[in-house]
């Protein structure tokens, strides 16, 4: 999710797609949110690690 975030973000900055630059930034913000959650211990969605 992080790595499709980014990817999103770099194809809309440079086509100027403002709509890819904000659901990259969106992917990008929850697939961070879940790799520290998994990374410090919480299950996320039934499982212990996140990847």
């Amino acid at each position: 999710m992080i790595i499709l975030g980014v990817i999103l973000l770099i194809v809309g900055f440079v086509t100027g797609i403002s709509f890819l630059w904000t659901i990259g930034v969106i992917l990008a913000v929850i697939g961070l949110v879940l790799w520290l959650l998994g990374a410090v211990g919480h299950a996320v969605g039934g499982r212990t690690h996140y990847w």
